[in-house]
């Protein structure tokens, strides 16, 4: 009995594990006989379910995107001020980060050097211009400070929350819960402990 036969792949199944190896070697260093040997089956094989690897990077990229977008509509449904859907929004780009870990490590990794991952850089684009007119509402209102250019702090918080892609390994002492919310105790009140209240 062949390989194929025992390990009978879809192409959801298959992108998962195109996508863990675009993670571990990179994109660009990885090759389709790379996501074959990852699958136990024949490059061949893989051709029935897709029709190159940019196709499977298209469907990678998709779905963080897809991911990324969720939030934004999750946020902007919830009730509250800017601050709060904006808290909101950072926590659940840090969860979901490590919950789809491949998805967007390949994501936060894509340089532009494929028409895939162009058009997925103008989509994060995109995104990071929302998150900065949630900033821009949330320092008119005075809930933020505004002392700071809002499209700076977009990228200091993303670039802070984006890097637990290069370190996190699935430590089971350390959740996708808790990495999420120690990201937003950083970003929204910082690592200072705060200074015993006045007696009275």
């Amino acid at each position: 009995m062949s390989s194929d036969t025992r390990r009978p792949y879809d192409i959801d199944s298959l992108t998962d594990v195109a996508l863990r190896v675009f993670a571990e070697r990179g994109y660009d260093g990885a090759s389709m006989d790379d996501v074959a040997r990852a699958a136990g089956i024949t490059k061949a094989s893989i051709y029935h379910h897709v029709s190159s690897k940019e196709a499977l990077l298209e469907r990678g990229l998709t779905r963080a995107l897809d991911a990324l977008n969720e939030i934004l509509a999750e946020a902007v449904a919830q009730d509250g001020d800017a601050a709060f859907r904006l808290r909101r929004i950072v926590h659940r780009v840090a969860h979901t980060t490590l919950r789809l870990l491949p998805e967007l490590t390949v994501l936060f990794r894509a340089r532009g050097a494929s028409k895939s991952e162009r058009r997925a850089l103008e989509e994060r684009r995109r995104f990071d211009r929302h998150v900065t007119a949630l900033i821009v509402e949330a320092q008119r209102d005075g809930s933020v400070r505004s002392d700071l250019d809002a499209r700076l702090v977009v990228r200091l918080i993303f670039g802070m929350s984006n890097s637990v892609v290069e370190w996190y390994r699935g430590d089971a002492s350390l959740s996708a819960g808790a990495v999420a919310d120690a990201v937003e105790a950083v970003v929204f009140d910082g690592i200072s402990a705060r200074p015993p209240a006045p007696a009275s």
